[in-house]
């Protein structure tokens, strides 16, 4: 490693960081997919609010991880101390050509779906779009992380403020709602399909809800991080519960079940009601602004993990060395850029989320193991915000993962099959590298 990181990120930039890499498209997308799942107003906020529960059970178990092991590549470092080298590179390997290239790839095309109304350009242009404004965030990145920060704070902020907005404009102005509890659930869904419908409708939610996990890869850079980033994470989850929650039962008071279902855009419908076609554009250019933030992060955070794999020789080793000037992994940055771009050129939201969310939770469920291992082997590291009523947290924690992973084989088993598979063929390329990819006398950690 030429440098070191520099520890520039206080307590707010940290936040502004956990619900950045949270608040995305999803809020303004996927209530519609949920809606599809569960039909119901009653299902469809439950499924919100199981979802922040758990997300608020992640937030516990990364807040405690983030003391414990409080290095660069956050779960990458995690599954390295605690289980084998080989499971922290398959998660680098799977963030890098599913988790987050994937899900920062099915963000730029959202982006440019929203921008192209704004802008009226031809529809063939939302790929091209997408591809150019993930490359050149990769390129601003590289200068630095504090520009960055700076900029996630100011959208974050931004964005957080209007969501508000337009969840009071809901309520202020709409006086008959579309929230009914009869039927609580769907005549045609029982028993085993019905539970099978709540954990399909849980995979666009908590795609959603996922991100909180983007503050542990950078935690080198944040200052004091045992106060900071347990405070970060859990702050910033809470923050975003309350604004997903408030936000979906604003869409279905104005919209109702079925037409919430009905549509691929509700924030603007709901906007759209509320304040005419201004009130339209103005919610699309919110959702650019959101996708933007979100991208942003994303090519700030996750590359932190491919320098950590390439500094530990599990990887490229260029991607393990730091620019001395302005002590940012430039390779690994401009990496994650290449490849999102690559998987944009599919301009397909759905398939992309479906890859995104089914590999994640696979590692999400592993870092809650993880911090089971470490209450064994580490039993005197510093916990200052250790997981309440522990072990039943992590182990809920690791069964909800689990069961998003193999619902997701029962209802979409193309996109499970095409992702097992590519986690799979990191096995025989970690092996490979590590007999012949490492230099002489070089040893994987």
């Amino acid at each position: 490693m030429s440098s070191q990181f520099a520890r520039k990120l206080n307590l707010f930039d940290a936040t502004m960081i956990v619900i950045s890499g949270i608040i995305g498209s999803g809020i303004f997308i996927n209530p519609y997919i949920v809606a599809q799942k569960v039909q119901t107003p009653f299902l469809i906020l439950a499924v919100w609010i199981a979802g922040g529960v758990f997300a608020l059970a992640g937030a516990f178990v990364f807040a405690e991880l983030s003391t414990v092991m409080p290095k660069v590549g956050g779960q990458y470092a995690f599954f390295r101390e605690a289980f084998h080298p080989l499971v922290a590179f398959l998660h680098g390997w799977s963030l890098l050509f599913i988790i987050q290239s994937g899900a920062t790839a099915g963000v730029a095309v959202a982006f440019a779906k929203y921008l192209q109304p704004l802008l009226g350009f031809p529809n063939e242009f939302v790929a091209p779009l997408a591809i150019a404004i993930l490359l050149g965030l990769a390129a601003f990145h590289a200068l630095g992380i504090k520009p960055g920060a700076i900029l996630i704070n100011v959208i974050t902020f931004g964005k957080t403020v209007a969501i508000a907005v337009l969840v009071i404009g809901a309520f202020v102005l709409t006086r008959q709602s579309g929230i009914t509890f009869e039927p609580m659930t769907p005549p045609d869904l029982k028993g085993a399909g019905l539970l099978s419908a709540f954990f399909a409708g849980l995979v666009p939610t908590m795609f959603s809800y996922g991100g909180w996990q983007n503050l542990n890869f950078v935690s080198e850079e944040v200052k004091d991080p045992l106060r900071n980033l347990p405070r970060a994470i859990l702050i910033g989850v809470v923050c975003v519960i309350a604004v997903y929650v408030s936000a979906n039962i604003a869409y279905v008071h104005v919209l109702g079940a079925s037409a919430l279902a009905a549509t691929e855009t509700p924030a603007a419908d709901v906007a759209a009601k509320l304040a005419g076609p201004w009130g339209a554009k103005a919610i699309s250019f919110l959702i650019v602004v959101s996708t933007f933030g979100f991208m942003n992060l994303a090519l700030l955070s996750a590359p932190r993990v491919y320098y950590a794999m390439g500094a530990d020789g599990v990887f490229f080793k260029f991607l393990g060395r730091l620019n001395p000037r302005f002590q940012t992994p430039t390779a690994a940055i401009l990496l994650q850029g290449v490849l999102a771009s690559l998987f944009a050129v599919s301009n397909r939201y759905d398939e992309l989320v479906g890859y995104a969310v089914f590999a994640d939770w696979i590692f999400f469920a592993l870092a809650g193991a993880a911090l089971m291992v470490f209450r064994r082997t580490m039993p005197d590291a510093p916990r200052p915000q250790p997981v309440p009523f522990y072990p039943l947290v992590p182990i809920l924690f690791i069964l909800f993962g689990f069961g998003i992973v193999m619902n997701t084989f029962i209802a979409d088993w193309k996109n499970a099959r095409i992702g097992a598979l590519i986690i799979a063929f990191g096995v025989p390329v970690f092996y490979l590298w590590k007999r012949f990819g490492t230099a002489k006398g070089e040893k994987v950690r």
